[in-house]
């Protein structure tokens, strides 16, 4: 009788008891890979945005994003091309999506505001020059902010300057000078960057996840 028990084919009970070595199906490979190329890159530009506010959690947010694309592409789905290629452009995304989200969120829904401009200095560190200016609003409350580069305080604008600010209607950011004549596009490029940045982020995580090695 032990001779007609019918063989067990190990694939099958693997792919039936859900075993790490059971072959993932095309679909299921494809939904996935989708899910990461798309949320570890809204994730990176989620933490640079919370990075113009606060500017710790941002960076935490975004270098454990690019950690688990390295960990998971790398590790979990053995190719270490992509992986790399995406942590190297998970980190230029950090550098680019910051500026990007400020300045078009700024641009988009900031308020206007008219104000004077009341001081300009440079306070030179290691690595040039570090732009601060305080602006005073011309009109309501007069309300003073001090505002950097971050804000786009590059010089453009001098002590008694009248500019149009923009204002964070929620009052989590600070205000935006206006471009001067040699910034312009400057937002633009920096959207455009991000954008290229995040479908390359994107792609290198799909591309592993549909690519991916699995070890029995």
């Amino acid at each position: 009788m032990s001779g007609n028990r019918p063989t067990a084919i190990p694939g099958a009970v693997a792919a039936k008891s859900g075993a790490p070595g059971a072959p993932v199906s095309g679909a299921r490979k494809a939904v996935g890979s989708l899910v990461w190329a798309v949320g570890l890159p809204a994730v990176m530009i989620l933490g640079a945005g919370i990075g113009q506010w606060v500017t710790w959690i941002g960076v935490v947010v975004m270098l454990a994003a690019v950690a688990v694309a390295a960990c998971l592409i790398g590790g979990a789905w053995h190719r270490a091309g992509a992986a790399t290629l995406a942590s190297v452009a998970g980190f230029l995304l950090m550098l680019f999506a910051g500026p990007a989200v400020y300045e078009a969120y700024m641009m988009t829904v900031g308020e206007p505001a008219a104000a004077v401009v009341t001081e300009v200095t440079d306070r030179h560190n290691r690595r040039g020059a570090d732009m601060f200016c305080s602006v005073q609003e011309a009109g309501g409350d007069r309300a003073t902010y001090e505002v950097s580069q971050q804000e786009n305080c590059f010089g453009q604008a001098e002590v008694g300057d009248r500019v149009e600010i923009r204002k964070d209607p929620l009052g989590l950011l600070d205000p935006r000078l206006p471009d001067g004549p040699d910034q312009e596009n400057t937002t633009e490029i920096t959207v455009a960057a991000t954008a290229g940045l995040t479908l390359l982020t994107a792609a290198a995580t799909f591309y592993g996840g549909q690519r991916r090695r699995q070890y029995t």
